[in-house]
């Protein structure tokens, strides 16, 4: 997939998502929006994992610890193929699997994930495992920065830098905002590159909404021999929709009729700037 079309997919996954969290009447919309170029990026351009080797033990592994925005995950595995994607009209409906957080009853789902805090260690077992059975294979989590608080993220950082799990990367979606406010006001987290470097990982930064620049680092990890990665990339909540953006009450807002219709004229017109580009 060329860059130009990621470029095309973000947005259209932007849609889908404001499309399934409008139906539903539910979803953490600016997480999921934040977020959503990361995806793409892992599942179009750098994982190798898919429906068809879905059971293989030598596929990559990708766990959401930061699970409260899964409808960016839901509509990225409809995509590549796990389930069909009308399958999310039922999302947050009576006895769905397409639950608020992810759960292994969908398809392409690898853990259950929701209580903050658990996908790091969750990864960092499993990338131990393929070391020590041989298995070829890259782990990634995506990580929430309010997420950061939690002691047994750090904990399993020291974990993942003593036993040199450089098959082992972590993606924080650092937009800077949590549900209670500004990161800043709530638990700081800087520096956070020295405090991660300092845990023995290899620390990159990166502007998380420019699909190209992290399928260039992704696609060269490890960062460095002998480390796990860190991914700082830096993103805005709400990113695609000008009345999301960085407004905290879209944590887990949903969109009004007109907020809808007007979120999505906004999309269109950033891909039809794009389809001239091509």
């Amino acid at each position: 997939m060329t860059n130009q079309e990621l470029k095309l997919k973000s947005i259209e996954y932007r849609k889908k998502i404001l499309k399934y969290i409008y139906h539903a009447k539910a979803g953490h919309t600016g997480g999921s929006l934040s977020c959503v170029d990361i995806l793409n990026v892992l599942y179009n351009k750098v994982m190798n994992v898919s429906p068809a080797n879905f059971d293989d033990p030598g596929r990559d592994r990708y766990v959401q610890s930061k699970g409260h925005s899964v409808e960016a995950l839901y509509v990225v595995l409809a995509d590549v193929g796990f389930f069909p994607e009308e399958d999310l009209l039922t999302l947050c409906r009576y006895k769905s699997p397409y639950i608020g957080h992810p759960t292994r009853k969908v398809r392409g789902m690898e853990q259950n994930t929701g209580a903050l805090g658990h996908g790091l260690a969750i990864c960092a077992g499993n990338a131990l495992a393929a070391k020590k059975d041989n298995l070829p294979l890259n782990v990634y989590t995506l990580l929430g920065d309010g997420e950061m608080a939690e002691g047994s993220n750090w904990e399993a950082m020291m974990l993942a830098a003593h036993y040199k799990l450089d098959n082992l990367c972590a993606i924080l979606d650092y937009n800077k905002q949590q549900i209670t406010g500004a990161n800043a006001d709530v638990i700081g987290l800087e520096p956070l590159r020295q405090k991660v470097e300092a845990f023995g990982w290899a620390v990159k930064e990166v502007d998380g909404h420019d699909v190209e620049a992290m399928a260039d680092l992704l696609n060269n990890a490890p960062f460095e021999e002998g480390k796990p990665s860190f991914l700082i990339a830096h993103t805005i909540k709400g990113k695609g929709v000008s009345f999301m953006e960085k407004v905290l009450k879209w944590h887990h807002g949903v969109p009004s009729p007109e907020q809808y219709e007007l979120a999505l004229s906004e999309l269109d017109r950033e891909l039809e700037k794009l389809t001239v580009q091509v």
